[in-house]
């Protein structure tokens, strides 16, 4: 069998990864992440350790061949360096999970792979976290290259979906099934787009050690353009209620720290056409992929 290294796998996108990997029966799955949620999958052999800790990877960490490492969860250039520097054994791919928040604000949309990136930090409570992941991919092409590794980049928009830990989707959730008012943002024409963390976790299986993936980086997004009130239809569609709403301003939803998780401006859009067409993949829609994650939430997760 094929050994694969997954790097952060037990939270959300890397879990959904994981879960469905174990179904192909392809590869030896081995996890690194720092132990305080344990997988717990059979078939799935987890190594305690934490990345920036370069003898205890060494000491981990079996020498095997690595036909992929797929890493969910560096943010800084020095974790990725660790990584490919002090892992044992050889290591064929690398596939590396960035994000859409790279590239530059500007009024050309949608962004491309090849779309101008962050020069620097920007202002807001996140300003550094894209440039940095940019700087990251730097590194980790940096080192690929000098030691003839073979790497992607995977760059997700809004990610939704199953486990989804970060309080987007599940916000409006839980005022939805409270029968709670949702607040909205008055006169926003801000359109932003998402991906199903099932089309990442699919079109990342695709990516491992295909070589027509090599050298190249890829936005992960679907083609709906969501706005607030297409949110807010898709989440009546699902849920088969009527939603109460009720409008602030942006003034407003400032001053009473409504915490609205998607832009209220500025478009966020991505195209995420390039591995769609490399890999022949079909998003899923979006209000298929919101109502499963609702019913998953409703079930797993909901506190009345």
């Amino acid at each position: 069998m094929k050994n694969i290294l997954i790097i952060g796998g037990s939270y959300f996108i890397g879990r959904v990864f994981t879960l469905l990997l174990t179904r192909r029966k392809e590869y030896s799955i081995h996890v690194l992440n720092r132990g305080n949620r344990p997988l717990r999958i059979q078939g799935v052999e987890e190594h305690i350790c934490d990345r920036n800790d370069p003898e205890r990877i060494k000491k981990v960490i079996p020498p095997l061949d690595w036909n992929v490492v797929v890493d969910f969860c560096a943010d800084l250039p020095h974790e990725v360096n660790n990584m490919i520097n002090n892992l044992p054994g050889k290591l064929n791919h690398y596939i590396y999970f960035s994000t859409c928040a790279v590239y530059k604000t500007s009024v050309d949309y949608p962004k491309y792979e090849d779309s101008p990136k962050l020069s620097g930090s920007i202002a807001g409570p996140f300003g550094d976290y894209g440039y940095k992941k940019y700087l990251t991919e730097l590194e980790l092409i940096k080192n690929c290259e000098s030691k003839n590794i073979n790497y992607t980049v995977l760059r997700p928009a809004f990610v939704y979906g199953p486990y989804n830990y970060a309080p987007r989707e599940s916000y409006f959730f839980d005022l939805i099934l409270a029968n709670k008012e949702v607040p909205v943002p008055s006169n926003s024409i801000a359109l932003f787009q998402f991906v199903y963390v099932t089309d990442i976790a699919n079109l990342c299986i695709s990516c491992l050690a295909n070589s027509i993936v090599y050298e190249n980086a890829y936005n992960l997004s679907a083609e709906e353009m969501i706005s607030y009130q297409k949110l807010i239809n898709v989440f009546e569609e699902i849920s088969g209620e009527r939603i109460r709403t009720r409008e602030y301003s942006f003034k407003e939803i400032e001053q009473r720290n409504i915490p609205l998780p998607f832009p209220l401006e500025q478009h966020e859009l991505y195209s995420g056409s390039l591995i769609s067409k490399t890999l022949n993949f079909r998003y899923t829609p979006f209000a298929k992929g919101m109502k499963d994650t609702f019913e998953f939430y409703k079930k797993h997760f909901f506190k009345k």
